[in-house]
């Protein structure tokens, strides 16, 4: 038996006898493996329900030296010896055997993966993670045992897979199960979750996570990745210092709060910034004083719920010089719209969008949503006088992201919101189908809207 086998045998054994609620005795006897069974099986799967992670590690290390003879050999099922160093031991046992019951099991190994952005779980046979902005289906499945049937595999595997997802549930504080079968949720690295059970999930229970960066995104790493060019960051920098209002626009994964982010790190340090969102990811640096909100969702019996509409309204009193919402999705557009227009100069928010047009199109929707009797007129109206810069992002044929327009939001007339392009995206010769290079190109129209930048001093225009 080779080593890899005999891993997984071993963490299968270690599994079996966790299960069973199995300790082994702190006091060895020297010429054999002494197991100390609890009472109860109830007894000792509580001792390790109720372990510290220390702890829980002990248990596991006391069982694996409990398998190995006193050279540190293992006796395999086909009489094989395989040694482990110490350090196999800790790296390729013990955690392994840690992450099924404390950690996430196999996801654990991705998650580490500094090259993975996003992770897939659609059912326990199919994982698919984004690497460098491409989507890659990965071979490994949720459990790969080799001693069963395909088909027990398969249930193995299912089972795995909701224990993981409690797991998840467990660390973040949620509930998740057949009567509520929809989560959003953030591990303590602050990654996104969201998960959804079958049968609701046709293919089983389908779990995506977002993995947060461990180091806040910055406007030199967006230029560093050719998302924008030093010119333009300097320019966005003038608009965040004079108190510009400005929305972020994109479709999904164009990196929309990744931008926010390194955006946000131009507000000034002596500023009172009120951040609000629906899983906490901003990162900013330097803002000594920063209040981060974040909602909550309803408890089993529906209540208890905090929407990003009611924190808005609470943030309104907390006397916030600037308001940075993560991403607006429906009938909380209007209070952040009348924020805007009351005195919060400086705001910063996000949204789905395919261009700077259709973003206002949304916001109209979205409005709607929540004061359906408001006419079309008043709500164009708060639009146009709320917002003051929209800058687009978009995903490009090659995975890059890019930002593709600036744009100048005029105000209201004659039944439109009337929007002035500043920059806008045009490729160059050196563009092929397989890479896209091109910049931001400033247009010839005149940016009207100065008397922020001069009320802070800055004579220059963008």
């Amino acid at each position: 038996m080779n080593k890899i086998d005999a891993v997984a045998e071993i963490v299968k054994k270690i599994c079996e006898l966790i299960e069973n609620g199995v300790i082994v005795s702190s006091v060895h006897d020297e010429n054999a493996q002494n197991f100390e069974k609890a009472k109860f099986k109830s007894d000792g799967v509580k001792k390790y329900r109720e372990a510290s992670d220390e702890e829980y590690r002990s248990y596991i290390t006391d069982l694996l030296d409990s398998l190995l003879d006193e050279n540190g050999d293992y006796h395999a099922s086909d009489g094989t010896l395989v040694y482990f160093t110490p350090d196999e031991r800790g790296q390729q046992i013990i955690e392994q055997v840690f992450a099924v019951y404390r950690g996430l099991g196999v996801l654990d190994p991705l998650l580490m993966d500094e090259e993975i952005t996003e992770l897939m779980v659609n059912g326990a046979e199919n994982i698919f993670v984004e690497k460098k902005g491409r989507v890659l289906r990965l071979e490994q499945r949720i459990c790969d045992d080799k001693d069963c049937s395909d088909e027990e595999r398969k249930k193995r595997g299912r089972t795995q897979l909701r224990k993981i997802v409690h797991r998840i549930v467990d660390i973040c504080g949620r509930e998740v199960n057949e009567a509520s079968p929809i989560v959003d949720a953030r591990l303590k690295d602050g990654s996104r979750v969201n998960i959804v059970l079958s049968p609701i999930a046709m293919d089983g229970d389908t779990v995506t996570i977002r993995k947060f960066s461990k180091t806040p995104m910055s406007i030199e790493k967006l230029i560093a990745y050719g998302s924008i060019t030093i010119e333009i960051a300097m320019k966005l920098k003038l608009l965040v210092e004079s108190k510009y209002n400005i929305f972020i626009s994109g479709g999904t994964g164009s990196g929309k709060t990744t931008f926010l982010n390194a955006l946000s790190n131009y507000i000034p340090f002596d500023e009172r910034v009120i951040t609000i969102e629906d899983s906490a990811e901003l990162q900013i640096n330097g803002v000594n004083n920063l209040v981060r909100l974040e909602t909550k969702q309803a408890n089993a019996e529906g209540k208890g719920a905090i929407t990003i509409k009611d924190l808005i309204k609470s943030s309104l009193r907390m006397r916030p010089e600037r308001i940075v919402v993560g991403e607006v999705r429906g009938e909380e557009a209007l209070d952040m719209l009348q924020a805007m227009n009351t005195g919060h100069d400086g705001s910063l928010s996000t949204g789905h969008a395919n261009s700077a047009k259709d973003m206002l199109t949304r916001l109209e929707t979205m409005v709607l949503q929540g004061a359906s009797g408001l006419p079309l007129d008043a709500v164009r109206r708060q639009i146009g006088s709320a917002l003051d810069i929209i800058v687009h992002l978009s995903r490009m044929r090659d995975h890059s992201r890019k930002v593709v327009e600036i744009t100048e939001v005029l105000g209201y007339e004659k039944g439109e919101i009337i929007l002035n392009p500043i920059y806008v995206f045009q490729e160059d010769e050196k563009s092929t189908l397989e890479h896209v290079s091109g910049g931001l190109v400033r247009t010839e129209n005149k940016m009207q809207n100065t008397g922020k930048l001069r009320q802070a001093g800055i004579l220059e225009d963008l």
